[in-house]
């Protein structure tokens, strides 16, 4: 029997497949972070193109978590109506839509933000990281944006929110030894690393409930001599896992010049062999964890995808950089096409976005 087109269900989120597009940043939004028509309409491409489950890019939660140009935000309530067409458009197609919900921190571009970024511990690496350290209150702070990100994703009708906890930015600098060096209650022991994220979590369900869908990414592997590695990605899990955490998406690396993958690698993936960059991550995981566990990285051919539900490695398929250049891919497979995604993972589609043109498969184009 093929899992893949399998109704599947997360928390109360119920879903036409086991396919997910992973938050990819578009570089679409309008200047003060609210959703444009653009965005809007290639959220109805991915929901036409048959994807389940849908997460947005990053969204940043206060205005000085900005990471990037045209990053989406949702620091205001004043951004929430531009976020209901988006849904409904989603919704009329049978599919959902989470809000990835997420701050830089010491990722922030100063910039943008107009002040000094901040993370867990004060860090100058040249041409890779410069920040302050964030104070007691600002982390406190930063719970109450989390959750306030969350109530206006549900305003705005989204079926839940994923915290960005992966990929060197805030959250997943708490986690990291690498970025977090306090000596207070949120550093040294991986208990305490992790406060963070478990205060966002229960702050979150408090105020939203138990049948309002919450989601994590957080990396398996930094891939950072001294940074978050597999060993505490698994004492995390469990620790979401206590804590009502209803689904698990596992990447891993930054785009920062230290670490060894990026969190988009550049990889030429012309067999079966050379997909699935966190499958040793994923059979740990699923080893000893029960929550449901998304895997994405790497994957590209519908035999791989139907082989990691069928071997028990992943619940869910979560694809980035193959629906940006074929947003109908799970389509094609559905209707018999099951020939391997197109995608040549050469990073390039990102070029425009950095720009200020959003994204794009600029392979694509060129043809």
């Amino acid at each position: 029997m093929n899992k893949l087109f399998d109704k599947a269900k997360i928390n109360q989120m119920e879903l036409k497949n086991r396919f997910v597009r992973s938050a990819t940043w578009e570089g679409l939004a309008n200047p003060d972070g609210s959703c444009s028509g653009k965005i809007a309409d290639m959220m109805l491409e991915l929901a036409k193109g048959q994807v389940g489950l849908i997460i947005t890019s990053h969204v940043y939660i206060n205005k000085n978590g900005q990471a990037g140009i045209r990053q989406l935000g949702i620091y205001s309530d004043q951004l929430i109506s531009s976020y209901i067409k988006i849904v409904e458009k989603v919704h009329r197609e049978g599919s959902k839509i989470i809000m990835q919900i997420a701050h830089a921190g010491g990722r922030a571009s100063a910039k943008l933000i107009k002040s000094q970024p901040f993370g867990p511990s004060s860090l100058k690496i040249k041409d890779v990281l410069s920040c302050r350290e964030i104070t007691t209150s600002e982390i406190l702070k930063m719970t109450e944006d989390f959750k306030m990100a969350a109530v206006r994703a549900k305003k705005a009708g989204f079926d839940g929110v994923q915290l960005h906890g992966a990929h060197g930015y805030l959250l997943s600098q708490f986690l990291s030894p690498f970025f977090n060096r306090r000596e207070d209650e949120y550093g040294g022991s991986i208990e305490n690393r992790a406060r963070l994220i478990l205060e966002i979590l229960q702050a979150i369900r408090s105020e939203l409930g138990k049948q309002f869908a919450i989601l994590i990414k957080i990396n398996s592997d930094d891939f950072i001599e001294g940074g978050f590695a597999q060993s505490e990605m698994m004492q995390v899990s469990a620790m979401l896992e206590s804590a009502g955490i209803d689904a698990i998406e596992l990447s891993g690396g930054t785009s920062l010049k230290i670490s060894k993958y990026s969190s988009s690698r550049v990889s030429k993936i012309d067999s079966k062999e050379k997909e699935v960059y966190y499958r040793d991550a994923a059979k740990l995981y699923k080893k000893k964890m029960s929550v449901p566990l998304i895997l994405v990285g790497g994957i590209r051919s519908y035999e791989v995808a139907k082989e990691l539900l069928e071997k028990d490695l992943a619940d869910y398929i979560s694809l980035c950089r193959p629906l940006i250049r074929e947003p109908d891919l799970i389509k094609r497979w559905q209707e018999g096409d099951i020939k391997r995604a197109t995608c040549i993972s050469c990073n390039k589609c990102f070029v425009p976005t950095r720009a200020g043109k959003g994204i794009y498969c600029v392979v694509e184009n060129q043809r």
